[in-house]
Parts: structure tokens; C-alpha cells; sequence
């Protein structure tokens, strides 16, 4: 049925369908969209109608009584029933469909912690805030919080899960289209909430494997400032540690080297390599 309603591609005011499940939803949210416009323009033209009709017909004593149709209410009690019959099948059918995950999906494991996403793959290594998947592929994510109830949000693909502290929640999507793609939080979790934001990188086949052999390989020739750069990056450092001098929620990496530091315990630490 989703031939019959705009694609979300055609409109201005949503992203564009990036997954398998993308267009079904939208061809369901439009379908409930289109009647409650059909219906709210025609209570409002009937309303305005009957207002004019008979203004004022009543300055002699009140109408005759109609207290009973049995064809109208006949009429305004199977025509809801059965958009709502199909809204309910169309999106039970769909439900399932997000919530069985094919046998041949890759998995990708999720920690959610403020602020801030760890995406760890079965080869062993982890990224941070940047997930990294084959186009054309079921991926499977298998997520869980550290600490406040977060939420898993790509809009583009029309999947979102809450992520509930102490029990595994799981997503599944299959891209569709190479490009990157905004990840965020849609559950207020503390004051940088707002800063939760993470990409999807669609790549395609050969450039994902390319991937999976180069990014975890550290290249000895990189000068120690730039390497600490990207380590600095990739472990996002960044949501706790300013190098600026600022305060986030942990101390400034700017001139702490070779200083002492209080812990709250009373004892004390010289920063050092062991410290860091």
C-alpha cells in the first residue's frame, strides 16, 4: 500500500527513508494523517455550514425533535471502526516486522553512558560515537546503559529504542543508502543530553571491509601530539575532559601534566603516565 502516499524523499518536512522499514512507516503515519485532515475539514466545513444555515431560525420556539437515525449512526460507527481496524493490523504487521531480526544480521554491541555512545564489534575493537555498518546489511544492535535511561534515535532510518540501565534492549535496521547519518538521545539524561550525539557511517561493501582491516591498526609513524589527537577523539575523552581549561564533568586536561591532584578520599596523585 505505501505506493499510494507520498515518500518521505518527496516532502520537506521529514528525513529521507534510509532503511528497509522506513517507507512502511511512513506510508502508515500518512495514511493516519490524510483522515484526521479529511475529517477535521469536514467537522469544521460542517460546522461553519450548519451555524450559518440557522442563525437566527430559532427566535419563534425551538426546531422539531430528531433525537434518533439509525442510517447515521450506523454510518459514523463502521466507518471508524474500520480505519482504525487497519491502522491496528498495518501496525501490528509492521511491529513485527522491526522486532524479528533476520538470521543473517551482523551484530554490533551499544553502550549508552553520559553523554556519550561505545560501539564495540565482534572483531574486538570499539568505537566512540561513530557506527560504522555494510550498506545493504541487517545490523543488530544489542544495547545497554551505565548508568540513566537513555535512547537509541536515527531518524533517517525510523528505529528508536529506549535503553534501560541493568537489562539489554535490542534494535535491528538494514541500510539502505551509502552516507552518514545523525544518532540521538531522545531521553533527557542529565545536563549534556543535548551534546549526546553520535553518526552512522553507511559504507559500502569493499569500503566496510577496508575498514575492518585499517581501523584498528595504529600507525607508528603518526607524531605522538596528532596520535593523542585521535585517541583523544575516539574514546571520546572529549564528554568529561575539556583541553581548553573549562570544566565538564571531569578536570581539565589543559596543564594538569606533572601536577597533584586531590582525590576525594584525602589522598594524593601526581599526573603522570600511570595517572593518565
Amino acid at each position: 500500500m505505501s505506493f499510494i502516499f507520498l515518500s518521505a524523499a518527496q516532502t520537506t518536512w521529514l528525513p529521507d527513508q534510509v532503511s528497509t522499514i522506513a517507507a512502511e512507516i511512513d506510508s502508515l503515519f500518512y495514511f493516519i494523517l490524510y483522515w484526521v485532515v479529511f475529517f477535521f475539514v469536514l467537522v469544521t466545513a460542517a460546522t461553519f455550514y450548519l451555524s450559518w444555515k440557522y442563525k437566527g431560525k430559532n427566535k419563534k420556539g425551538l426546531t422539531s425533535a430528531l433525537d434518533h437515525n439509525t442510517t447515521l449512526e450506523v454510518v459514523w460507527t463502521i466507518i471508524p471502526l474500520i480505519l482504525v481496524m487497519i491502522v491496528f493490523f498495518w501496525g501490528a504487521r509492521t511491529y513485527i516486522k522491526m522486532n524479528i531480526v533476520p538470521y543473517n544480521a551482523m551484530e554490533v554491541n551499544v553502550t549508552a553512558q553520559k553523554w556519550f555512545w561505545t560501539f564495540t564489534y565482534k572483531e574486538g575493537f570499539t568505537n566512540a560515537n561513530e557506527l560504522v555498518v555494510p550498506v545493504n546489511k541487517p545490523v543488530k544492535l544489542i544495547m545497554n546503559s551505565q548508568d540513566v535511561l537513555h535512547s537509541f534515535y536515527v531518524p533517517d532510518f525510523r528505529v528508536k529504542m529506549d535503553i534501560i540501565p541493568n537489562r539489554y534492549m535490542m534494535l535491528w535496521f538494514e541500510p539502505t543508502k551509502i552516507g552518514e547519518y545523525d544518532i540521538f538521545c531522545t531521553e533527557y539524561c542529565g545536563r549534556s543530553h543535548s551534546e549526546m550525539l553520535g553518526k552512522v557511517r553507511v559504507l559500502s561493501k569493499s569500503d566496510y571491509n577496508k575498514w575492518l582491516v585499517e581501523s584498528n591498526v595504529v600507525d607508528e609513524t603518526t607524531p605522538l601530539l596528532e596520535l593523542g589527537e585521535k585517541i583523544y577523539k575516539k574514546n571520546a575523552c572529549y564528554t568529561c575532559h575539556s583541553t581548553d581549561g573549562s570544566t565538564v564533568i571531569g578536570p581539565s586536561f589543559k596543564g594538569i601534566w606533572g601536577t597533584t591532584v586531590n582525590h576525594t578520599d584525602g589522598s594524593t596523585a601526581v599526573v603522570d603516565e600511570n595517572y593518565i
